[in-house]
C-alpha cells in the first residue's frame, strides 16, 4: 500500500484493522483484519506469581515515552524464536509520527542508563492497541506489559488489544474473540474518554498487583 498517512492509519485502527510488513526489509505494508482477535481484559489482567515479586523488587527503572523510536527499533530486532519481524522503515516512520501527534506511547525498562526492554502501541479513545515488545534483559518486556496495564486501568482505558494470542501473552490472561465481538468492543471503547497517564507511584503499582492477586 502506498501513500499511507498517520491520519489514515488512525482511521484504520478505528475500523479494527492494522498494517504489517512481510519482513523487516519488505518496503510494503498490508492490512490485517483477523477472523479472531487477541485482547487482554484489563479487569482480569493476570500477573504470574513469580513476576509479582519481581515487580515489587523493581529491578528496572520504568519510563514512558522517553525513547519511543529506540523502543520500536528494539522491537524490530531479531530475538530468539523470532528471527524475523514485521517492523520495517515505513512502520517506524508512521508510528513515530503518531507518537509526535500524541496517539502512540512506549513503556520502557532501563538499567544503568541502557534501554533493556519495552513495548509500544497506539492509543485511541479508551482503546490501546499493543503493537510489539522486546527484551534484552530478564523479564523486561513482561514488566513493561504489567506497567502498561496498570497505567491503562488508572487512565480509564477499557480495551487492550494484543492483536493475536501467543503463549507469552496467555499467561497474562489474553483471550481470543471473533471479529464481530471485537468490533463491538472497539466501538464501545472508542466512546470512552481515556487519557494516557505516564506516571505511576509505588503505592499505585502495589495496589494494581494486589488487585491482580484477587482476580487471579
Amino acid at each position: 500500500m502506498a501513500g499511507l498517512t498517520p491520519q489514515l492509519l488512525l482511521g484504520a485502527y478505528a475500523s479494527g484493522i492494522f498494517p504489517m510488513a512481510e519482513s523487516r526489509n519488505d518496503p510494503d505494508l498490508y492490512w490485517i483484519d483477523p477472523d479472531a482477535r487477541g485482547i487482554i481484559p484489563l479487569d482480569s489482567f493476570h500477573v504470574p506469581r513469580r513476576l509479582r515479586k519481581t515487580l515489587r523488587n523493581t529491578p528496572y527503572e520504568v519510563r514512558c515515552d522517553s525513547d519511543f523510536i529506540g523502543t520500536i527499533r528494539g522491537c524490530a530486532e531479531p530475538q530468539g524464536a523470532r528471527p524475523e519481524t514485521w517492523i520495517n522503515d515505513e512502520i517506524e516512520r508512521l508510528y513515530g509520527a503518531l507518537f509526535e501527534m500524541g496517539f502512540a506511547h512506549s513503556v520502557e525498562c532501563w538499567l544503568d542508563g541502557e534501554l533493556v526492554g519495552g513495548l509500544y502501541g497506539v492509543s485511541l479513545g479508551g482503546a490501546f492497541f499493543g503493537e510489539s515488545m522486546f527484551t534484552r534483559a530478564r523479564d523486561a518486556s513482561k514488566i513493561a506489559l504489567c506497567h502498561l496495564a496498570a497505567r491503562l486501568r488508572k487512565s480509564g482505558y477499557v480495551l487492550l488489544d494484543s492483536q493475536f494470542v501467543t503463549d507469552h501473552l496467555t499467561q497474562f490472561g489474553t483471550i481470543e474473540i471473533d471479529r464481530a465481538e471485537y468490533k463491538n468492543r472497539l466501538a464501545e471503547a472508542l466512546k470512552a474518554n481515556a487519557d494516557f497517564q505516564p506516571g505511576l507511584s509505588a503505592d499505585e503499582l502495589d495496589a494494581f498487583i494486589q488487585s491482580t492477586t484477587q482476580t487471579s
